[in-house]
């Protein structure tokens, strides 16, 4: 009931609201990517185990997963650049209200918001501070095509070619040298067995978490 009494935030503080968000947002997408470098070299290292086994197929396995982590990590270091991209701009903004008085509509936010809500772990925090900065007078009013601009760009099938890039990159070269190696006699088949199914569970668990941090 009160807060319809509520006192109106000025310019000012909406700015420095919308600056204080989009900082906890950063904080939050450099954790991320350190989460998702941590994993990477969990794999790896797991790669380079592997490697030496001469088991190619679970080689290529984290190998694909290794890509699209790294392409992950590529998008959340992009989204960050975006965020710095709005703050640098409310700064300007900030900047201007002493002489004009007043948040003038800004294309660069707009454009920023816009990419930014295809960002799953932003959208909650966007939707808010884009009709925020609406009724502000900064940004025009989304459409609905920019409202649901939802990247469905799930990471698809990565090329053989670029797989095989980041195996010869981890592995030193390697790559070439599994591929030529025999394969197992029985005996040694039969000493890895154990070893082996305990990999395949690690390998297991190893793709879960790669996953869960690009989800």
């Amino acid at each position: 009931m009160f807060g319809l009494f509520a006192k109106k935030p000025t310019p000012e503080e909406m700015v420095r609201k919308w600056t204080s968000g989009i900082r906890a947002q950063q904080r939050g997408l450099d954790r991320q990517m350190a989460n998702i470098k941590t994993e990477e070299k969990k794999a790896e290292q797991s790669i380079k185990q592997l490697a030496k086994k001469g088991d190619v197929s679970s080689c290529k396995i984290l190998a694909k997963e290794l890509v699209r982590s790294r392409k992950q990590r590529e998008r959340v270091a992009t989204s960050k650049a975006q965020l710095n991209s709005i703050s640098l701009e409310l700064n300007y903004q900030a900047s201007k209200l002493k002489v004009i008085g007043s948040l003038q509509k800004s294309t660069q936010v707009m454009k920023a918001v816009n990419q930014l809500m295809s960002v799953p772990q932003l959208q909650r925090t966007l939707m808010e501070m884009s009709r925020e900065m609406m009724k502000a007078g900064l940004i025009d009013e989304m459409t609905g095509d920019m409202m649901d601009a939802l990247d469905d760009e799930d990471l698809e099938e990565e090329a053989e070619e670029e797989v095989d890039r980041v195996l010869a990159e981890v592995t030193d070269g390697a790559l070439g040298e599994i591929r030529a190696a025999p394969a197992r006699t029985a005996v040694a088949a039969h000493a890895a067995a154990e070893s082996d199914a305990e990999s395949e569970l690690d390998l297991e668990d190893m793709q879960a978490r790669l996953s869960a941090l690009r989800s």
